[in-house]
């Protein structure tokens, strides 16, 4: 019967979510979030249990093994709760605003998200991962859920009276920032923020290992974007240092999968050397941006490598058959966090025999010893390719072929292995952010088959994603898309369009840019410099859910918009787009004061709406191979605040214009580099 019972499907096993559908066979009684829950609650007078993960995440499966697949868990919470699962990735409208909750109630958060709430969806109680039993000063949910529940059927009065403070406090926060917004006079912020926030980089940096403060150590790649924008308006070399250093940290530690590519989540040492495991879209999207910024900015081909060895891994392992990016890759596979991508100093030595195996192990720091658990070791590089080739008295040319093919051997067997889960839900913030780094990519390394990936997702997009009254959706699986977009949808997918028409000189691209923004202006601009997050007409505890200007694992999707208004005011010559992003810029300006550092993707709208206007107009047949010629100056330097525009004609040419004012037209790319060069 125990046995039938683990089997059997829970209400979740119609949904398109896969972390969803990763609980559907759980003994709990999980509901999706949604009326017949909330219904429920009402009609059996009992709390929520309201658990927010996501299907990559590693103490979600923990917390999910010790406790929902265990039935003593099971029968407490079916007898005593209604108990609701919420894919963050999906709903990322109800994380934030229960995320604020934890983080008010507990002062931290994070994943898995465990929240009690009231039938009328206010929080009275938070934590993230919760054991089964007590441990470690953790309260397991055997001891504490009774406990929980006996305050619930004495103590109903305090327990609804504290629900209803914490939402009023949740409520006031919200509201006293639009309200501060809004009778703010507050004028647009100045160079000096730029400075301020460079100042307090440059104090965190860490001059040994790259990256920021000691661990653990992200990506950010939108802090490494905003710090080159510094570099090109200060010339300061220290900066462009910085970033230079961090990059070619991240791609030779071990948070770079040295084998077949991609970069894992974040790492847990400062070293960059142990990461958490999985590997998102996003990070691929952002680092493959920040690595082609750093390329053009210094030239250095280790970026460029960079670069293509994500895009590499991505078209590999996360592109649909039908065009759109899948979310992610777990880091768990056979039970643990991992163990896909270490390995045995022997069993390297078994594949690559006595005369290559001890080469490739010191290369990629393979040690009988190993670095990680159970003598395990992480691929990583230490010090530059060119210098281990003559330490060894090889040529860099002799140590290419030798670690690309033992690099070969090693993949191949790797696959023979359990592959880690592969969540292949497209998310179109995600694939929008994707879509711009390939159409970068195409830009700045002269790779076509880039911007036909980037065309083909967006045409993905325009097919699945849309819905029969032309609104955006936020989701696709299993031939559904579904969920009004929210905000970072529009931002990032703009975002991708007008750097794939910058690529492509398809003004399609721009049109629909255009398009979207105006879309989401509509929707979700309060004309008060601020944002709502979602214009979903789901009331959630009557809390607003604002969109918040600071940076995340992604960059904030309100400061990618005020990017998007500056730059398709600029380009379509419309003030009142440029002014909006002015606006949101000067209500921001506070948080710009006060937390620099954690609003880098706002810093870096900031650089462009304080840079003079410049424009690259491109006539010409698109796509012809004299555009492409002409236009191949612009793609090797990092000018950020150049616009590059297409205006179709019979013979290829390049005006460059700034503030309005024009230059003679060039018709060849030796006069074309030497104008950039001279301007």
């Amino acid at each position: 019967m125990e046995s039938f019972e683990k089997k059997k499907a829970n209400n979740l096993i119609k949904e398109k979510s896969p972390y969803l559908l990763q609980h559907a066979y759980n003994p709990v009684h999980w509901y999706p979030w949604g009326e017949e829950a909330f219904l429920k609650a009402r009609e059996e007078d009992k709390p929520i249990f309201l658990s927010i993960g996501y299907s990559t995440c590693h103490w979600c499966h923990v917390m999910e093994r010790e406790s929902f697949e265990d039935q003593e868990v099971a029968d407490l919470l079916n007898r005593e709760f209604i108990s609701i699962k919420v894919d963050r990735e999906e709903r990322p409208d109800l994380d934030q605003i229960y995320m604020n909750a934890c983080q008010a109630m507990t002062g931290q958060g994070g994943w898995p998200l465990t929240v009690f709430i009231t039938a009328d969806k206010k929080p009275f109680f938070a934590a993230t991962y919760l054991p089964k039993h007590t441990r470690m000063g953790m309260s397991g949910l055997i001891e504490f859920l009774p406990r929980l529940i006996e305050v619930w059927k004495n103590e109903r009065e305090r327990v609804e009276n504290s629900a209803e403070e914490i939402t009023e406090a949740l409520r006031k926060h919200a509201l006293s920032n639009m309200l501060e917004a809004e009778h703010s006079e507050r004028e647009m912020p100045s160079e000096a923020f730029i400075e301020q926030a460079y100042r307090q980089f440059e104090e965190t940096y860490d001059r040994f290992d790259g990256g920021f403060g000691s661990s653990p150590k992200f990506p950010a790649p939108h802090q490494l974007n905003f710090l080159l924008r510094y570099w090109k308006r200060s010339g300061s070399d220290q900066a462009l240092q910085m970033v230079l250093n961090t990059l070619k940290a991240m791609h030779r530690g071990g948070i770079f999968d040295q084998l077949g590519y991609g970069i894992h989540r974040y790492s847990v040492d400062r070293e960059w050397l142990v990461p958490h495991f999985e590997k998102m879209l996003y990070d691929q999207a952002t680092t493959a941006m920040a690595a082609l910024d750093a390329y053009q900015a210094s030239g250095d081909p280790e970026m460029a490598r960079f670069a293509q060895e994500i895009f590499s891994y991505v078209l590999t392992e996360l592109t649909a058959p039908e065009g759109g990016f899948y979310s992610a890759e777990d880091a768990d596979s056979e039970g643990a966090e991992g163990t896909f991508y270490v390995w045995d100093f022997e069993e390297v030595q078994a594949l690559l025999g006595f005369e290559r195996g001890p080469l490739v192990a010191e290369y990629y720091g393979i040690t009988e010893e190993g670095n990680f658990e159970k003598g395990k070791s992480i691929l990583h590089r230490k010090g530059e390719h060119g210098a281990f080739a003559e330490q060894r008295g090889l040529t860099a040319g002799d140590l290419d072929q030798i670690i690309e093919e033992s690099r070969q051997i090693l993949l191949k067997a790797r696959e023979e292995r359990e592959r880690p889960f592969r969540d292949d839900k497209v998310i179109t913030a995600w694939n929008g952010l994707m879509i711009a780094a390939l159409a970068r990519g195409a830009f700045v390394l002269g790779k076509p088959e880039y911007a036909e990936a980037a065309n083909r997702a967006a045409g993905f997009i325009n097919e699945q994603l849309f819905s029969a009254d032309g609104a955006l959706l936020r989701r696709y699986r299993s031939e559904e898309a579904a969920i009004p977009a929210f905000l970072e949808d529009y931002a990032f997918l703009v975002r991708g369009l007008i750097e794939l028409s910058r690529t492509t000189f398809e003004n399609r691209h721009l049109e629909q840019a255009e398009q979207l923004t105006r879309t989401m202006d509509q929707l979700l601009n309060q004309g008060d410099g601020t944002m709502l997050f979602s214009s979903s007409a789901e009331n959630i505890a009557g809390l607003p859910v604002k969109a918040e200007a600071y940076d995340g694992a992604m960059p904030s999707g309100l400061s990618i918009s005020v990017l998007n208004y500056l730059q398709l005011g600029r380009i379509l010559r419309d003030d009142s787009l440029f002014e909006k992003g002015e606006l949101l810029l000067s209500r921001h300006s506070d948080m710009l004061e006060r937390i620099p550092t954690g609003h880098s993707a706002l810093l870096t709208a900031l650089d462009y709406a304080l840079a003079s206007s410049e424009e690259l107009i491109i006539k010409g047949k698109a796509g012809s191979d004299a555009v492409k010629e002409l236009v191949s100056p612009a793609n090797r330097i990092f000018r950020p605040h150049l616009d590059i525009l297409f205006q179709p004609a019979e013979e290829a040419t390049a005006r460059y214009c700034k503030e309005m004012r024009c230059l003679a037209p060039v018709d060849n790319a030796g006069d074309l580099k030497a104008l950039l060069e001279d301007n």
